[in-house]
């Protein structure tokens, strides 16, 4: 399958596979938050596009498109191709700059790049019916107070995630108690069995339970030992594509 990308001017941001890499997880002791493998995965299951220039907006409070003053730090001509004031009451609207069209029944979840945090600020997401869609989306954020926020050169500004969003109409929740499942609850109880005890040998200082540091049973994709595997389609690395020129 592809997604296809038009650009709407000569120098579009920059659209990256999703990093792993976030500052606030790299500035844990050993580098703890990415031993937790559905917070890599969400980082990088998708794009990001890049904000080509750095710029500060700033919010007064008020209700008006004039209430959000955005500066950037260099002169830039094309600064309104990139980032305006066009929706009032706090919101700034930042500009893909891409056209995109995805395979029938497709669509793009568009928001903030996963586990990225600004403070003053919050991305919205939008699902874009992107199969038809003749015009390119805005991405928008929306300040949650008056202040100051700043967006760097290389800075994720938008993250697209294509999904087959029809499908989810299809899926039924059903809920079921634990024990109506005895494979699957006898897995949880071993599992919860092998958690206690490594974390009561941790607590107590056990040197072996230091020095293995965390269990790894979801990571690796395994299922505690003598209640069956884990299916062949566990992922612990995304592997997306770079954009190329069609």
């Amino acid at each position: 399958m592809e997604l296809e990308c038009y650009p709407m001017t000569q120098t579009p941001p920059d659209l990256v596979p999703g990093r792993q890499s976030r500052n606030w997880m790299d500035a844990f002791a050993s580098r703890h938050p990415y031993r937790c493998l559905p917070l890599n995965m969400a980082n990088t299951t998708g794009w990001e596009i890049l904000c080509p220039l750095t710029f500060t907006a700033e919010w007064n409070g008020g209700p008006s498109q004039a209430d959000i003053v955005i500066t950037p730090e260099r002169h830039n001509a094309d600064l309104t191709h990139v980032v305006t004031s066009h929706f009032s009451r706090g919101v700034l609207t930042m500009h893909p700059q891409y056209l995109f069209r995805t395979p029938p029944g497709w669509g793009l979840l568009a928001g903030g790049s996963p586990n990225h945090m600004k403070d003053g600020i919050q991305p919205l997401v939008g699902l874009i019916e992107t199969d038809w869609l003749p015009f390119p989306f805005t991405m928008n954020w929306l300040f949650t107070r008056p202040g100051k926020v700043k967006f760097e050169k290389g800075e994720p500004f938008c993250f697209i995630t294509p999904i087959e969003h029809r499908k989810v109409e299809t899926m039924q929740p059903v809920i079921r108690s634990l024990e109506s499942n005895p494979v699957m609850h006898g897995q949880f109880e071993a599992w919860n069995r092998a958690r206690t005890d490594f974390n009561k040998r941790l607590a107590s200082g056990d040197p072996d339970a230091a020095k293995e540091a965390w269990q790894r049973y979801y990571f690796k994709g395994e299922i505690p030992e003598d209640l069956g595997t884990a299916p062949e389609t566990h992922v612990n690395k995304r592997r997306l594509k770079s954009p190329r020129v069609g």
